[in-house]
């Protein structure tokens, strides 16, 4: 993964019914399958207009006896894998999975950062790999959003491990909103979370190009709007959703065209 330091590269679906998961997010975002299995593990890849975006595995059964839940995982390129682990621990970060060789693949490691929120370190072992995709190619991941403890702290953290660079800030009724930026991108954003949620996590923006009727599929296959569909600074649309197994997960509408009301039984309807 050329010049991929500090920047994600990849995405991962842990969930406890694999089958339900890729008929959600079939119907829901358009994405197809296909298999990626191994000797060792079970595997499967998500892919928009045949492009791969992202894979998707049951949860280990070790991590669901842990209590973890299904749920989206990012993957951060790294130069080194194990020295990007040793700093992270040093920075106060624990270990969940120690670096790990996928033969022919990848080297990676799970870490949690000092809030506990979770990531993945990866070096790919292949040179020549596809190049990322536009920010705003539909179906893949446009945004990347950390629901701190903490944000400064955070932004700390990472600006420490990746050396990601503050942006963009704007102030609103959750307190400041951080945005940041790998090798001059702004990929991202972060603030701290509100004290309902228990703790803090990574969430995945998915590009859509319809808020509306995304969030219409979304409910009709058995999910849930847990926030939105609203306007965020910029003129984004977006929405925050649980799969039908409980993964979170976001979508962003880039058109900035006028939002319709939503209404709490979950049925978008037009605002005409």
């Amino acid at each position: 993964m050329p010049n991929s330091h500090g920047r994600f590269v990849w995405y991962e679906l842990m969930t406890t019914d694999v089958d339900k998961a890729k008929a959600f997010y079939a119907e829901v975002l358009g994405w197809n399958t296909r298999d990626a299995s191994t000797s060792d593990l079970v595997y499967s890849l998500f892919a928009a207009n045949d492009v791969p975006v992202a894979g998707v595995m049951r949860l280990p059964a070790e991590a669901a006896t842990r209590g973890v839940p299904p749920n989206w995982l990012g993957y951060v390129g790294v130069d080194n894998v194990d020295a990007a682990v040793a700093r992270a621990r040093e920075l106060g970060a624990s270990v969940h999975v120690a670096p790990t060789d996928v033969p022919d693949v990848s080297r990676f490691s799970i870490i949690a950062d000092p809030q506990t929120a979770t990531l993945a370190l990866v070096k790919g072992m292949k040179s020549g790999e596809t190049p990322p995709a536009e920010p705003g190619a539909p179906g893949h991941v446009g945004w990347h959003e950390l629901l701190a403890a903490d944000w400064q702290k955070a932004l700390a953290f990472y600006g420490a491990l990746f050396g990601w660079q503050k942006t963009e800030s704007h102030f609103g009724v959750m307190g400041t909103y951080q945005q940041f930026s790998a090798q001059g991108e702004e990929i991202g954003g972060m603030f701290d979370k509100p004290a309902t949620l228990p703790f803090a996590f990574w969430l995945y923006y998915f590009n859509i190009e319809d808020i509306e009727a995304t969030a219409g599929r979304v409910v009709a296959n058995g999910g849930q709007i847990l926030y939105g569909p609203t306007i965020v600074p910029g003129g984004a649309q977006i929405a925050h959703c649980i799969d039908p197994q409980g993964a979170v997960f976001a979508l962003i509408d880039r058109r900035r065209k006028p939002l319709g009301f939503f209404f709490s039984d979950g049925a978008p309807r037009s605002a005409g």
